[in-house]
């Protein structure tokens, strides 16, 4: 199986990262300049990690989404989500801050995917003697939707994502945080 050293992951997601807030800034100062659609979209939905102990968890996310051109919009985003890895030795709590670039290519479907700074509090079984740790990791995401009107400023948004995320190692357990959001939401025009 190929392996990719820790450098060689590091400085393409650098580039990813590096990238995409590029455009984010780019796409900020061209909304400034075009009326724009706001909406805001509480969620809930479940997770679940793609190598964890195959348990699927609720997760939250507060977001706001901008349309501002016919076939994109914009959305920063606030979530928490919990998982476990091997055997429970591991519970992962996150809140991850995304920013993601959709192509809406109808008003109501949106594809598209983003990238996230990821706060981690990470406990360990006490029998291991390891410290629980806070970690901040960045991640990429993939995924898409469709909002539903319910009437002018009011619809409904059913969201999918993949979150991309590195291996973590600590000290002699390691595991990978990947994993996979489905939500629906109430957006609220504003």
């Amino acid at each position: 199986m190929a392996h990719r050293s820790h450098d060689s992951m590091s400085l393409l997601d650098r580039a990813v990262i590096g990238a995409l807030i590029v455009m984010a800034v780019l796409l900020v100062g061209i909304q400034t300049a075009h009326a724009s659609t706001n909406w805001l979209i509480p969620s809930v939905g479940m997770t679940r990690a793609i190598h964890g102990d195959n348990e699927v968890t609720p997760f939250g996310q507060l977001a706001i989404r901008t349309h501002w051109a016919p076939l994109l919009s914009t959305e920063v985003g606030v979530g928490y989500r919990q998982d476990h890895f091997n055997d429970n030795t591991i519970t992962q709590r996150s809140w991850p801050v995304t920013a993601t670039l959709w192509i809406t290519p109808v008003q109501q479907i949106y594809v598209g995917g983003g990238v996230g700074l990821y706060n981690n509090s990470l406990s360990f079984r006490d029998d291991l003697g390891i410290r629980n740790r806070t970690t901040e990791r960045f991640g990429t995401h993939v995924g898409g939707g469709v909002m539903v009107p319910l009437g002018s400023s009011l619809g409904l948004d059913l969201n999918a994502k993949y979150v991309f995320m590195e291996r973590e190692h600590v000290d002699f357990v390691s595991f990978d945080p990947s994993n996979w959001t489905t939500s629906a939401g109430l957006a609220f025009r504003f």
